[in-house]
């Protein structure tokens, strides 16, 4: 469990990645539509995903010509039940995770 939360808490560390998460919660998105509100390239989109495929927190899936990003809200699961040992966090659901991306990037 350590290395999995390790993974995915390294992923949660950068601002861009939990907008990305923020975004897919909503829904499942083309890579060049996540890409579209940010000012970066491509290629610098591309690799959060690969951090966030890698943490387990999307999936990308290949629908014809086009690349499709999904939430993979179970793997959560390590993160909130490491937060839930401290006995002060409840346990961990879609809506709290939106709250907290949403009191983070102020929108």
């Amino acid at each position: 469990m350590a290395n999995t939360l390790d993974t995915i808490l390294s992923a949660l560390a950068d601002p861009t990645r939990r907008a990305i998460l923020s975004m897919l919660l909503e829904d499942d998105m083309a890579v060049t539509d996540v890409a579209e509100p940010f000012q970066m390239s491509l290629a610098a989109i591309s690799k959060h995903l690969a951090i966030l495929t890698s943490a387990g927190l999307i999936s990308r899936e290949k629908r014809g010509r086009v690349t499709w990003c999904k939430l993979e809200p179970e793997a959560m699961r390590d993160a909130s039940v490491w937060m839930q040992g401290f006995g002060q966090f409840d346990r961990m659901d879609l809506d709290a995770f939106e709250r907290f991306l949403d009191a983070e990037l102020g929108d």
